[in-house]
């Protein structure tokens, strides 16, 4: 399954990250700003109320009706700021011009750490206030201070300062956002040079990874260069085991074969039909074991377009007295990935099997449209008889001849169908819309850079 790449799950991992720490600076800073604005608010209160009980213990209580304490509020109605003095059994003395007309509720209250007593009530008009009270003794008698400030004006700045936070802290993640991007960015840049680097090895640029790369990375450049050069050791090693192989056998069973020629036996019939056959073993798993080494080695890469001007070239010398006319694409097909004789052998296979058996025509195409990346496909047609199902699956099996008439061995379409397996592509056999057959070839393609 594809994954994701590491820039894009590092910036949604970001993403993700700086949205929840945003939000939680927002909630954090909102709390803080609330708070210290109902301390402020408190203090306030707290100075009002001993300004009421100073008035009281200077000039008396019959004083404190003309006094505003200094701050308008107290003389607007409704506006929440509010000042009584009661008696102990609840009797009002005196209270502020705001409070005409309306009553301080009752609030269940508690002690602060200044001995006063706090809480939060609502006045008649549906204002949050809060409320503080302090109980004085004067002349023997007790009497309550009572002064309250608005909480509805302090729940609408600390909704404004939402907002503007919200505003600021979206912009400053924004911004973190796009870094995060280009950090990530140019921070797997080394790994970008990397796969360049490997890539140019693959695609037989260069013999191996060059470059500078961060001390992280580096490590790696080194065991790539390492497994190239033990690729390299063991296909050499496995071509020469395979070789020795083939020609330890190749005497015995030479001498077998000689030591029962022309004898009539039935132990030297024997012997001589099971050397034939390890002749013929031997021989197919020597050419397969080639191949394999021939193929495994990085960086080849052959213009399919030489290639096939080339071979129709030679094709219609070969087959000059069929009058057969081969068409091949117009427009340069991708390159193959691979070993230029193994391209000729493949595709020189598959056009002279269509010219032998082609009426007049064969077609050669290498579409470009709905064809996989770094995929070459080539579809060879001709005009002749074709073949059915069954016949197209008995001859792509080793030596198999469904005319002995035509000249040749068998093994064409079985050496294609082993180097196509060899380079990880693929062959199918159809019935082409020429009457003939049709066999299309999906093989690895090269990148071709440009200068």
């Amino acid at each position: 399954m594809r994954r994701g790449s590491i820039a894009a799950n590092v910036f949604w991992f970001s993403i993700i990250w700086l949205i929840v720490a945003l939000a939680a600076t927002a909630i954090l800073l909102t709390d803080l700003y609330s708070r210290a604005l109902d301390a402020s608010l408190v203090e306030t209160i707290e100075f009002h109320i001993q300004t009421l009980v100073g008035i009281a213990l200077t000039d008396g209580l019959q004083s404190l009706p003309d006094s505003s304490l200094g701050d308008p509020r107290f003389a607007r109605p409704a506006s929440g700021w509010y000042w009584e003095v009661r008696t102990a059994l609840g009797e009002s003395l005196a209270i502020s011009s705001s409070l005409v007309g309306t009553v301080l509720p009752q609030a269940d209250l508690v002690a602060n750490a200044a001995g006063k007593s706090i809480g939060t009530v609502s006045d008649s008009f549906g204002t949050q206030l809060r409320l503080l009270e302090q109980h004085i003794s004067l002349a023997d008698e007790d009497y309550i201070f009572t002064v309250t400030g608005n909480l509805d004006e302090i729940s609408q700045r600390v909704a404004g300062f939402r907002g503007q936070t919200i505003i600021v802290l979206s912009a400053v993640g924004a911004m973190l956002a796009m870094m995060s991007a280009l950090v990530a960015r140019f921070a797997l840049r080394p790994v970008a040079r990397l796969r360049e680097a490997v890539e140019q090895v693959r695609e037989g640029d260069a013999e191996i990874v060059t470059g500078s790369f961060p001390s992280e990375i580096e490590p790696l450049s080194v065991e790539v260069n390492e497994l190239l050069r033990s690729n390299a050791q063991i296909i050499d090693r496995a071509r020469n085991h395979v070789g020795n192989l083939a020609h330890g056998l190749k005497t015995p069973i030479a001498v077998l074969r000689n030591e029962t020629a022309g004898k009539q036996d039935g132990l030297s019939q024997i012997v001589l039909d099971q050397t034939q056959k390890m002749t013929s073993l031997v021989t197919a798993y020597l050419d397969r074991a080639q191949l394999s080494a021939r193929t495994t080695v990085i960086g080849r890469k052959t213009n399919t377009f030489k290639v096939l001007s080339r071979l129709v070239r030679v094709m219609e010398k070969i087959h000059k007295d069929r009058h057969i006319r081969i068409k091949i694409p117009t427009a340069e097909p991708p390159w193959f990935r691979g070993e230029e004789s193994d391209l000729e052998e493949i595709l020189g296979n598959l056009i002279d099997n269509a010219c032998k058996w082609a009426s007049q025509k064969v077609i050669v195409s290498a579409p470009a449209t709905q064809i996989p990346a770094g995929k070459l496909v080539v579809v060879v047609e001709d005009d002749g008889q074709g073949l059915d199902e069954l016949q197209r699956r008995r001859v792509l099996k080793r030596g198999v001849r469904l005319d002995e008439k035509t000249p040749g061995s068998g093994l064409g379409l079985d050496i294609v169908k082993e180097l196509v397996d060899v380079y990880g592509g693929s062959m199918q056999l159809n019935r082409s819309e020429l009457g003939g057959l049709k066999v299309e070839l999906v093989l690895p393609a090269a990148k071709i850079r440009q200068n």
